[in-house]
């Protein structure tokens, strides 16, 4: 039988979990499943978006808490869990993968979720929505950031993916400029959210504390080809990608 568990309830557990949750409880593809389900709101992130909003609040000028931007990863509506044990499994994901954001930018190996398509393609764009969204939760926040001629640049690969609500470019920078840093985004985001997360270091102490550990640069995480049912094709076409590349996939 089908339970849907209020949003209060839903943060409430997340915030208790937030202090308990190791790193290695992390299980994406539970989490990919579940968000790509009938039983996460219509309007839920995907993965990959998801992903950008861990990150921007992992990282960001003020500590964000659980009740603020849990109601963004659903949409605004609850999601439907088949009993307790499903949705602290889910919530367990959520608060790892945050954690392990933490972890990875403290041994300067950040490995960002993103979609790939068949030709192996890297599709950053909902990642970096994802982590737009979070800036938006603490905009006055980030503003000293923004305006940094020094460190404003760490911004430019993940804004050049982002566009406003007339669909226009956020930059404001020449075309050939501009088209420069979105084909070379996905390579630049590691290690410009790395210099972000230095900047508001050197700014004030740090949200909370993990000891650095000396380790190799992964590879960003590449996600298979998995867009969501009613998002736009990531071919470009404007259509719903279950009208376009989702009708072969």
């Amino acid at each position: 039988m089908m339970v849907v568990v209020p949003n209060r309830e839903v943060t409430m557990r997340a915030q208790a979990l937030a202090h308990e949750i190791t790193i290695d409880r992390v299980d994406l593809e539970a989490l990919d499943k579940f968000l790509r389900s009938d039983r996460s709101p219509p309007n839920s992130m995907m993965l990959s978006e998801l992903d950008g909003l861990l990150t921007g609040i992992a990282i960001g000028p003020e500590l964000i808490r659980p009740s603020e931007w849990l109601p963004l990863i659903w949409g605004g509506k609850a999601p439907e869990f088949a009993g307790l044990d499903e949705a602290n499994a889910i919530l367990v994901s959520l608060m790892a993968r945050y954690n392990e954001i933490l972890r990875e930018i403290a041994d300067d190996a950040l490995a960002p979720i993103f979609w790939t398509d068949r030709n192996d393609t890297v599709i950053a764009m909902d990642w970096a929505e994802g982590f737009l969204q979070a800036i938006k939760l603490r905009a006055d926040a980030w503003e000293p950031l923004f305006t940094s001629k020094r460190d404003g640049k760490l911004l430019f690969p993940i804004l050049s993916l982002c566009c406003d609500k007339n669909g226009a470019s956020l930059l404001g920078l020449p075309p050939e400029a501009e088209d420069r840093i979105v084909e070379q985004a996905p390579e630049f985001i590691p290690n410009c959210v790395i210099g972000i997360a230095a900047y508001w270091r050197r700014k004030g102490p740090r949200q909370i504390a993990i000891s650095p550990k000396h380790g190799s640069r992964p590879e960003p995480s590449r996600v298979t080809f998995k867009v969501g049912r009613n998002d736009p094709c990531p071919c470009g076409s404007g259509r719903k990608f279950k009208r376009c590349c989702g009708q072969t996939a």
